[in-house]
């Protein structure tokens, strides 16, 4: 059996942009996605602070050192620029890796939303 666990989460970043015209996403600083352990594709879930939002999209590569969290299509209309969000992932596990497993959750700079 495989049970679904908390894997990573980037906790309280700053929407840089949203771009409803985009093809879909969120796009997110490569330095964020290198030390949260979230892959390039990966499934991911926002959680809008601001306004309550849960949904999920995709992560895409931003570029790197720039602090770029945008949500791009259908996403866009979820959230506004400046919106303080989580990203969280999660990973399917049997519950013996799960007791050995040990989430990575980051804390950047929520006004710059780069690593300190």
């Amino acid at each position: 059996m495989l049970i679904e666990l908390f894997k990573s989460k980037i906790h309280r970043v700053r929407v840089t942009q949203s771009d409803l015209n985009y093809i879909g996403s969120i796009t997110i600083d490569e330095d964020l996605l290198d030390a949260s352990g979230i892959l390039v594709g990966e499934r991911v879930y926002i959680v809008n602070v601001n306004n309550g939002e849960r949904f999920d999209t995709y992560a895409i590569r931003g570029k790197r050192g720039s602090g770029e969290v945008c949500l791009n299509g259908p996403a866009a209309r979820r959230v506004q620029k400046d919106d303080i969000i989580i990203i969280i992932a999660y990973a399917q596990m049997t519950p013996e890796e799960a007791r050995e497993f040990q989430p990575k959750i980051i804390f950047p700079n929520e006004q710059t939303n780069l690593l300190t």
